[in-house]
């Protein structure tokens, strides 16, 4: 965030940017922001609005429109655009300059709830406890892409339904030729079977006309529709902006095509769901943290004592991590489902696994593998971030406490459902269960406060409560005839 009593840098900020939209011809601004639940709004400007005043003072908004923000009495806020985040966004006819924005409320002060806010205090706290200076972090991206989605929800009736060409369900079609795809039948399937590879090509292209380098992309096991794309490390900041940006991209670039991307976990029954894995790193300068040659799995104490504090608040993290009740459709076991609160090398129905892959100091990092893209972005970095900073400052060894490494995979054996090792909730009012009972690790530092969580999780708990009380259509099947 630029630093409004630095006039050098208030005045390289406007030229840098001013630059940029020159290059791309670039006619407006656009201002993004994130809401509590984790979804961008935004507004527009001309582009002669790019200047200093612009950049120091922001734009006001009324924040009480704004789930999460505020009520009416307190809703004067404002939008500090960070220019680091500008990108030349790829879908406006008019070419137009993306800024994503922190928010502060009308006397000028920061805003406690801005989830960008609390990603940018979680780093700075990581640096005031010696521990590390940078957490370097990498979200999986996998989504379902739909032909069509119809969905219904009243007094008198409840119902919905996908639809994607790639369906075995398809099969009787005139234009199936034999090519359909079968429930957890589509890891790395191949054209013709295949039928995203163009689409997720186009989204790999604009993301990185974004600026944002990708790893690899494909289709993903879950069958029909599935896709993955994953992205590099990116400093713990800066990967909650670029998840937003991608997540932006993968649904614009469907749209244009005609198509649905959803992020939702689990939009099929009985086929795999949509996680949004996590892999993270500490750093000390350019020296990486996670790796000693002699250790199990080649991951040194400090690993070994984040992944403790990982684990040991596992329970309450998955309240900021899989906060939607559908999470909870995903997080069963079977489909290689992290339910269990423990760890293991390459063991995928683990809450963390450690990938065979990293063998480097370099490459050495932990997965948690709970987290799906329901959560808000920055609020799930930061709170796995500050777990991870409470294992180390405790040293809480995960051997010692019973975590593991467990080599074998228990998400596909429902018996061990509820034993020893621990699971992790089974439901989003669980979740809130848990982090209201444990959430004292977030506060240190001032990373969280006391009301946004309070406000968190009444907000989920009324998201719960509302699916609860409906009827489903699977009770009518069951209970009907009663």
């Amino acid at each position: 965030m630029l630093d409004p009593g630095n006039a050098a840098a208030r005045k390289d900020a406007v030229e840098r940017l001013q630059g940029l939209a020159g290059k791309g011809r670039v006619e407006a601004v656009d201002l993004k922001f994130i809401d509590l639940p984790g979804r961008w709004h935004h507004l527009s400007l001309p582009m002669d609005r790019l200047d200093e005043a612009l950049l120091c003072d922001g734009v006001a908004f009324d924040g009480s429109s704004i789930p999460g923000y505020a009520n009416a009495a307190s809703s004067d806020m404002t939008l500090i655009p960070d220019p680091d985040t500008a990108f030349i966004d790829p879908f406006w006819e008019r070419p137009t300059l993306s800024l994503i924005c922190d928010i502060s409320k009308g006397d000028g002060h920061s805003c406690m709830r801005d989830p960008r806010g609390a990603a940018r205090r979680a780093e700075a706290f990581l640096r005031t406890t010696g521990i590390a200076d940078t957490a370097m972090m990498s979200p999986e991206f996998e989504f379902f892409v739909f032909d069509s989605v119809r969905h219904r929800c009243d007094v008198h009736t409840a119902s919905y339904a996908v639809d994607s060409e790639e369906g075995e369900w398809n099969s009787e079609s005139a234009a199936s030729r034999g090519t359909r795809l079968p429930l957890g039948g589509g890891y790395h399937a191949l054209p013709p079977r295949d039928r995203l590879f163009g689409l997720r090509a186009e989204m790999v292209r604009t993301i990185e006309q974004c600026g944002i380098p990708v790893k690899y992309h494909h289709h993903e096991g879950g069958g029909p529709g599935q896709s993955e794309i994953e992205v590099l490390f990116f400093p713990l900041l800066r990967a909650g902006d670029v998840t937003m940006m991608v997540k932006y991209i993968i649904r614009m670039v469907a749209d244009r095509a005609g198509r649905v991307a959803t992020f939702m976990p689990k939009p099929l029954w009985n086929a795999a769901g949509s996680g949004m894995h996590v892999h993270q790193h500490l750093f000390s300068g350019r020296r990486p943290l996670f790796w000693d040659e002699k250790g199990w799995a080649q991951l040194s104490e400090t690993a070994l004592h984040y992944i403790g504090g990982l684990l040991h608040h596992g329970s309450a993290l998955l309240g900021l991590t899989s906060p939607s009740t559908n999470s909870y459709k995903r997080l069963v076991p079977g489909f290689e489902s992290p339910v269990h609160l423990i760890y293991g090398l390459a063991n995928r129905g683990a809450a963390v696994r450690i990938p065979e892959g990293g063998r480097t100091p370099e490459t050495k990092r932990i997965e948690f593998r709970p987290p799906d893209a329901t959560c808000n972005i920055y609020l799930a970095l930061a709170g796995m971030l500050m777990a991870g900073i409470d294992g180390i400052r405790r040293r809480i060894d995960p051997r010692e406490a019973g975590f593991g490494p467990h080599d074998e995979d228990l998400s596909v054996r429902p018996e061990a459902i509820g034993r020893e090792p621990g699971t992790v909730p089974l439901s989003l009012a669980g979740a809130m269960d848990a982090l209201e009972k444990d959430h004292a690790f977030l506060l240190e530092g001032g990373v969280f406060d006391e009301e946004t969580l309070a406000v968190w999780i009444e907000m989920k708990r009324r998201e719960s409560w509302d699916v609860s009380k409906r009827p489903h259509p699977r009770e009518i099947a069951l209970y009907f005839d009663a």
